[in-house]
């Protein structure tokens, strides 16, 4: 029992780090380490991994729209196309024989943290605010199709592609970007928990509290920082956080 706290909360303290920080899916770091571990089932793993998401992204969604850095109208525009195309590339993918991509998410984390430390993203609220509803609207719908279809055809990368697209297309400020990403994934891990539960039965449910309570801890903690840092501050602790966490699973995937 003492080993699997260690290990619950090791991995929460990286989950929590990158959904606080980054917005980043709690499932890119539980997943693993509970595999190589704690030899865990990977279907078990991955259901842990998104109920712990749950509490951990909304959490960090309630801090973020306390300090008035969310935006719920087109979050909740782009949460219906990112959960509707994902049943849809999930389906696509049925059909296709493709070569599965389960890296895309470990590569997608170290490439985000060394651009956010390279390249911060410094756009304001007053910038984000000089796009019209209409274009803001219709750029949500195209973006929250596109990754779904994506994490569905695929299965991983949802927080980072988000991120990514929020800032890069979007042009999100960077506090504002996680805080929407956190509150759609706070939906979204739901979904996906629900689903791996009914289809593979109660997980164990030492490990899943430990997780939960772990990762929670943590992006409770990272938001608050978060929310307090200067834009340049935040890029490099949020840079710094991806990298690490990026190669550490890269780590545990490959030594």
């Amino acid at each position: 029992m003492p080993y699997k706290f260690i290990i619950c909360f090791i991995a929460g303290i990286g989950a929590g780090l990158g959904t606080g920080f980054a917005g980043m899916s709690a499932a890119a770091v539980i997943s693993p380490v509970l595999i190589t571990f704690l030899d865990i089932p990977a279907y078990e793993a991955v259901g842990i991994a998104l109920a712990s998401d749950v509490l951990a992204s909304a959490v960090s969604a309630y801090t973020y729209g306390k300090n008035k850095n969310l935006d719920i109208k087109n979050g909740l525009l782009m949460m219906a196309f990112v959960l509707l195309f994902t049943m849809v590339g999930s389906w696509v993918s049925s059909l296709v024989p493709v070569t599965t991509m389960g890296n895309f998410s470990m590569f997608m984390t170290l490439f985000l943290g060394i651009k956010f430390i390279v390249r911060p993203v410094m756009t304001t609220r007053e910038a984000m605010g000089q796009a019209s509803a209409t274009k803001r609207a219709a750029q949500s719908v195209i973006c929250g199709a596109v990754v779904g279809f994506i994490c569905g055809f695929i299965g991983a990368g949802g927080g980072m592609m988000m991120l990514l697209i929020l800032t890069s297309v979007l042009g999100y400020e960077l506090k504002t970007a996680v805080g929407t990403s956190v509150f759609i994934m706070a939906f979204t891990a739901f979904t996906g928990a629900v689903s791996h539960f009914a289809i593979s039965g109660a997980p164990d449910m030492w490990t899943l509290a430990f997780c939960v309570a772990s990762t929670l801890l943590w992006a409770r903690i990272a938001a608050r920082f978060a929310n307090k840092a200067s834009p340049i501050v935040l890029n490099r602790a949020t840079g710094v956080v991806l990298t690490v966490l990026g190669a550490a699973i890269l780590i545990v995937n490959y030594i």
